[in-house]
């Protein structure tokens, strides 16, 4: 069976030269989350991926230590943020995208189908009509193998779900940003427990990754820390970056 948006994230990929765009990643310590800012160096334009809300459950109370952290850095590289991209809902961490994008502005995106997320969740919380199920939260919902431009690189949206029904991967230039369908290999995956969420069905979006190139760079939206492993896998060598928080397969 073709799968023509992997097709086309393919082709994105491979056509890019290594390094197109530059990945700057700022790791929270008290979610082990990674945030991303990925930006286009010929036009400056950039993303910011999974960014996080800092909460402090013995209070109650969150603050933007963690957010601010990236609004500096996006200020001392005259970067202009174009997307505030979400890969899932996550349930062990708050978004600051709200915050980033009253800040930085940008287009704030997350997959399509967060309205079956929305609707879940609502329900089980017993959520009145206060809680809007569409979506409206967002400013645009992506599909799968919906297309989207950083400056002047090309980006692809591909579902994934199984952790959730919303999960989404992002392929900007030789970059993925995979959220937690993957994590280091020496954790290995997401839960599929929450409602909505299916072992098969992440077993397949997981596959569907793996079929990019080698040469892909895939960033994950956390690192549960152990450091300087490597694990080599079959035919391909997965090893960690503390600095960069990332994973590369390389053939």
């Amino acid at each position: 069976m073709t799968d023509l948006p992997l097709e086309q994230a393919v082709r994105i990929v491979e056509g890019a030269a290594a390094g197109d765009v530059a990945v700057h990643s700022v790791f929270d310590e008290a979610t082990f989350t990674a945030t991303h800012v990925v930006s286009d160096p010929a036009t400056r334009k950039a993303a910011i991926i999974d960014s996080v809300l800092d909460f402090d459950p013995a209070s109650g109370r969150t603050s933007h230590e963690s957010a601010d952290q990236i609004i500096a850095y996006v200020e001392a590289e005259g970067l202009e943020i174009e997307w505030l991209l979400e890969t899932h809902v996550h349930a062990d961490h708050l978004s600051a995208a709200p915050y980033l994008r009253q800040r930085l502005g940008g287009t704030l995106a997350i997959g399509r189908d967060i309205l079956t997320v929305q609707s879940t969740f609502g329900a089980i919380f017993n959520e009145g009509p206060d809680f809007a199920r569409d979506g409206s939260q967002f400013d645009r919902l992506l599909l799968d193998g919906e297309r989207f431009r950083l400056g002047s690189r090309e980006g692809i949206a591909l579902h994934v779900p199984g952790h959730t029904p919303a999960d989404m991967a992002y392929v900007i230039g030789d970059v993925a940003f995979v959220g937690d369908t993957l994590f280091m290999p020496d954790y290995g995956t997401a839960r599929a427990d929450f409602p909505g969420g299916d072992a098969q069905t992440l077993f397949r979006s997981i596959h569907r990754l793996l079929g990019l190139p080698d040469r892909t760079r895939l960033f994950l939206c956390h690192d549960y820390k152990r450091r300087g492993v490597s694990i080599s896998c079959g035919r391909r060598r997965w090893r960690r970056s503390d600095r960069a928080m990332s994973t590369s397969i390389q053939a």
